[in-house]
């Protein structure tokens, strides 16, 4: 606002003297943050009401009306030297800094903060506002590793401590050096001592302390009685790594490795399943040298019983240990058995394709593997009553070639028994399931009567079904399935964090972006439910089965009135393609229901506004011929 309105707002309101140089930066072409709403511009300001007009980026809030004095509390408009400012005036500058210089850019987001001292969620909250949700997530835990080793900057230990910019750049070994001694939790230690070996560029910075460094280490992992057993394995690896440069054998220095395999003989998949996974290459080859007359039934024992990550190191093992002959019979026994658990399973489905795996796995893509598949979901989806997510189910449903690639080695036969189990499985939602059907029959058209009961064809559109769904076009059901997506990853989680955001400003009964974002909640969630009804009913077509001698959904009528010599042509199509500007119509509406099954010469009758028009069909047309 320019200087002569901020004096008319001050002489009524003498109170906001106070605040002069904040409604002045309320400009034209500012940018500025509003918790709940995010990111906008200042547009304008109108004279008659009194009210700034603010841009939001989100929603549908353009050339929003807000006051002033309410923008006190609830805008903060940012100068021009903000990083967003400067992103939203020249996003090829800042853009090219989050791709080449992302510590350099976080300098400078860090220097803005009083003292240069920000936590983690405050930068989370610039980094989202800047680059967006799921990019600003992104970039910042790519950036967050590559702080570590900066000198400039104190990272946290802990995520509610802060990130300080430092006057005087520390490497952070000697930080962390220190830290080490003064930590007297053994696990924590362990860590320390692991930050320590990955950060330190010149081992000589640290050869006057490694003694001590070793020493604390041992005692740690001999004394300490608040230790796993894979705690302690993992903190032998460290010590390990640490002592190479002073000792001949570091194999040798007790507690061994060796001896804490030994102590967990009876469960080596539970001892490799709590190690890091930067450790399981180094877990398998100590099995072999622990046990070398029968490493490999203890490498399959541990691939058939581990996490999805750990069987897949020991299948690379195997194969790079040239015991792919080995690893394919265990693998085809234990599917004939239909004892294949869902972490192997899962690494079976999302290696298939790697060149390493391709020649093996490729044998096992049969309608048998999808059988072991249904049976470990249902398994899954009954003893995590309370957990809605299920792995295999997801990349069931999110792998498009998956079906094709093994029900393409079936029968029809094969296909109608696995539909029939996909429908009775609980470990799906019901639009997943109903899509993976839509797959089914794809592949095999045969199958639909098995699956609906009814004889009829989704495809067929000649007529309205009798049942509650909706005949739809791909691309309007393509744009639901677009938007509800949309709802799930983006626009949902932007409202929970704005409710976060809102619940911290205080006294809820007097907290008005707390129920804005709370009234929010309901729209969202409410056209969340609407959308997962309406695809659950929908049935996708492409309109090639309309009739070409009866009005059916997916036609072309030419109407003209005996009465007036009026014409009109009107496209029939599917529940969400409506277009009136351009004479389509979805066949639910009631000129569409009157018309569905007429033939040419048939008479209509319309009314609008108590006037009735008759109409003749004078000639059809499919819309598909017509494209």
């Amino acid at each position: 606002m320019n200087v002569e309105i901020v004096d008319r707002l001050i002489e009524r309101n003498p109170s906001l003297e106070s605040s002069r140089s904040a409604l002045e930066a309320m400009k034209e072409g500012a940018s500025c943050i509003h918790r709940a709403w995010g990111v906008g511009k200042i547009t304008g300001y109108e004279e008659g009401r009194g009210m700034i007009l603010v841009d939001f980026e989100e929603g549908e809030r353009k050339s929003h009306a807000m006051d002033p004095i309410f923008c006190l509390d609830k805008l903060e408009v940012l100068d021009d030297e903000h990083i967003i400012s400067r992103h939203r005036s020249n996003p090829e500058e800042i853009d090219g800094k989050v791709k080449k210089e992302p510590v350099e850019l976080f300098i400078e987001i860090l220097a803005k903060y009083e003292d240069g001292c920000a936590t983690t969620r405050e930068l989370e909250r610039t980094i989202n506002l800047l680059l967006g949700l799921a990019k600003g997530k992104k970039w910042w835990t790519a950036t967050k590793k590559l702080l570590v080793k900066d000198p400039r900057v104190a990272v946290p230990n802990k995520k509610k401590e802060p990130y300080v910019l430092r006057d005087e750049p520390v490497k952070p070994e000697q930080e962390i050096l220190q830290d080490f001694f003064d930590e007297k939790r053994s696990k924590e230690k362990i860590l320390l001592a692991e930050k320590l070996f990955d950060l330190a560029s010149e081992k000589e910075d640290l050869q006057a302390d490694l003694p001590q460094v070793l020493h604390d280490l041992t005692v740690a992992l001999m004394e300490a009685r608040n230790l796993s057993q894979s705690d302690r394995l993992h903190g032998i690896w460290v010590r390990n790594n640490l002592a190479r440069d002073v000792e001949e054998d570091v194999e040798k220095l007790e507690p061994t490795s060796a001896s804490i395999l030994h102590e967990c003989e009876e469960d080596l998949p539970g001892l490799a399943d709590q190690m890091p996974a930067k450790f399981h290459s180094r877990f398998l080859d100590l099995v072999t040298r622990v046990y070398p007359e029968k490493w490999k039934e203890i490498i399959l024992n541990l691939l058939h019983n581990t996490t999805t990550k750990f069987s897949g190191e020991s299948a690379h093992f195997l194969i790079d240990r040239e015991e792919s002959k080995l690893l394919i019979k265990s693998l085809t026994a234990t599917l004939a058995e239909q004892t294949l658990r869902a972490p192997v399973l899962l690494w079976m489905i999302k290696f298939r394709g790697v060149s390493k795996f391709e020649a093996l796995l490729e044998k096992l893509m049969t309608p048998q593997l999808l059988t072991a598949v249904f049976s470990a979901i249902d398994y899954e989806s009954l003893q995590n009553a309370t957990s809605r997510r299920i792995p295999l189910a997801e990349i069931l449903s999110d792998d498009k070639d998956l079906l094709r690639d093994i029900l393409s080695k079936g029968s029809p036969e094969n296909a109608k028994d696995l539909a029939q189990a996909l429908i009775l499985n609980p470990g799906f939602e019901d639009l997943s399931k109903r899509s993976l059907l839509a797959r089914f029959i794809k592949l095999y058209p045969e199958i639909q009567d098995v699956i609906d009961g009814s004889g009829t064809s989704s495809s067929k559109v000649e007529t309205i079904t009798n049942d509650d769904s909706l005949i739809v076009s791909q691309s309007s059901y393509d744009q639901k399935m677009k938007d509800l997506d949309e709802l799930n990853k983006e626009k949902i989680p932007a409202n929970s964090q704005a409710i976060e955001a809102a619940r911290e400003l205080g006294d809820l009964r007097e907290n008005a972006e707390y129920q804005m974002a709370k009234d929010e909640q309901k729209i969202l969630l409410a056209r969340q439910s609407e959308l997962q009804t309406d695809l659950m009913r929908a049935k996708p077509t492409d309109f090639t089965d309309a009739p070409s001698n009866k009005v059916g959904i997916g036609s072309i009528v030419n109407l003209s009135s005996p009465e007036s010599g009026e014409t009109q042509k009107y496209t029939i199509l599917g529940a969400w393609d409506s277009d009136p500007d351009n004479n389509v119509l979805s066949y639910l509406t009631p000129l569409g229901q009157r018309l569905l099954g007429k033939k040419v010469d048939d008479l209509v009758e319309t009314e609008v506004e108590g006037t009735v028009t008759n109409w003749k069909i004078e000639g059809l047309a499919r819309w598909v011929d017509a494209q």
